[in-house]
C-alpha cells in the first residue's frame, strides 16, 4: 500500500516538472547582472556596522550608532554579499566587487531607542541597584541599487 502511495506521487511530481518551464542559466557574471538589471525590482544583501541586512531601495535601516557620520551624509555600502531580485540571485564569493553594484545610503537621524531598566539585587543583604540605559541609533534611508554594465 506505501509503494502505491510512492508511486503515485512520483508521478504527481514528474507530471509537475513536464509542465514548468525551464529557465537557461546565465554563462557569465555580466550576462547574470544583465538579467537582474531587467527585473522590476532587485534586493541587496549587504553588511552594515558588522551585521547582514537584505535592503531594498527606499528601506528605512535602524542599526547601532556610526559615530564618524553626520546627519546628511551618503555612505557607499561596499560589502554586498548577495545581489538578486524575484526571480534571479546572484552570490559573491564572500562579497560581490563594489564596481559590479552600488548603493549608496543616507543618514536620516541619530536617535535612541527605548528606557532599558536593569534591576541588580543581592537577596538578604539589602544591596539594591539600578540601572538606567537607552541605546543609541543611527537610522539610514537607502537608495537605488545600481547594477553596472561591464
Amino acid at each position: 500500500m506505501a509503494s502505491l502511495l510512492r508511486l503515485s506521487s512520483l508521478r504527481a511530481v514528474a507530471r509537475r516538472a513536464l509542465h514548468t518551464d525551464a529557465v537557461p542559466l546565465p554563462s557569465s557574471t555580466p550576462s547574470a547582472l544583465s538579467l537582474i538589471r531587467t527585473q522590476p525590482s532587485q534586493y541587496v544583501v549587504a553588511s552594515v556596522a558588522g551585521r547582514k541586512y537584505i535592503l531594498a531601495p527606499r528601506d528605512l535601516l535602524t542599526v547601532p550608532r556610526l559615530k564618524d557620520v553626520q546627519v546628511g551624509d551618503v555612505l557607499a555600502l561596499s560589502e554586498i554579499h548577495e545581489v538578486g531580485s524575484r526571480e534571479y540571485t546572484m552570490r559573491g564569493n564572500p562579497v560581490i566587487p563594489s564596481e559590479k553594484v552600488k548603493v549608496e545610503a543616507t543618514v536620516v537621524e541619530h536617535t535612541k531607542g527605548r528606557m532599558e531598566v536593569i534591576v541588580k539585587k543581592k537577596r538578604r543583604k539589602g544591596y539594591q541597584k539600578t540601572i538606567k540605559h537607552k541605546q543609541t541609533y543611527t537610522r539610514l534611508r537607502i537608495g537605488p541599487i545600481d547594477v553596472v554594465d561591464q
